[in-house]
């Protein structure tokens, strides 16, 4: 076990009750032991990806407080997935009840074949650099970058505040 940090977890949804399903991913991360310090706004996004005929997601990113291993945040964050109903045999980027990526944890990097921190596309996808800006405006990742610097990179990326988590 390493010492308590900070960590941050991207969460999707665009199958069902899409704003329930984020609550409840919230309420169930909780209920595991991991504790939850902020919650970002939600954002409204268009399908992004290989699979563009399906429902708009919801997304937003909560911070968390952690001792967890990486990997061990990773298992929580997929029994969480598994419990609420989201098929793991489906199409990458395909429609999903719940999708929950843990996108930074401290200044920790990793890199296998289950997860790679920082998540490699935090950069390239304003639906999650929105509401992670929200939580963490002057987040820098282990490598250096600032987060608000990839911003311009992806201002045609459209997102909609819609409501709270």
């Amino acid at each position: 076990m390493s010492s308590e940090r900070t960590g941050y977890v991207g969460l999707g949804s665009n199958v069902g009750d899409r704003l329930e399903n984020l609550r409840s991913a919230c309420r169930l991360l909780e209920q595991r032991g991991v504790r939850i310090s902020a919650r970002s706004g939600v954002y409204e996004t268009a399908p992004q990806g290989e699979i563009l005929d399906q429902p708009d997601f919801l997304n937003a990113v909560v911070a968390v407080e952690t001792d967890a291993a990486p990997l061990e945040l990773l298992a929580t964050c997929k029994t969480v997935e598994a419990e609420w109903g989201r098929e793991m045999d489906g199409p990458r980027h395909g429609p999903r009840v719940l999708d929950l990526d843990v996108l930074a944890l401290g200044r920790e990097t990793w890199s296998d074949e289950r997860m790679t921190l920082p998540h490699p596309e935090i950069l390239s996808r304003r639906f999650v650099l929105e509401p992670l800006l929200e939580l963490a405006p002057e987040l820098v990742l282990p490598d250096g970058r600032r987060a608000a610097d990839g911003l311009s990179a992806v201002a045609d990326q459209s997102v909609i505040r819609v409501t709270t988590l």
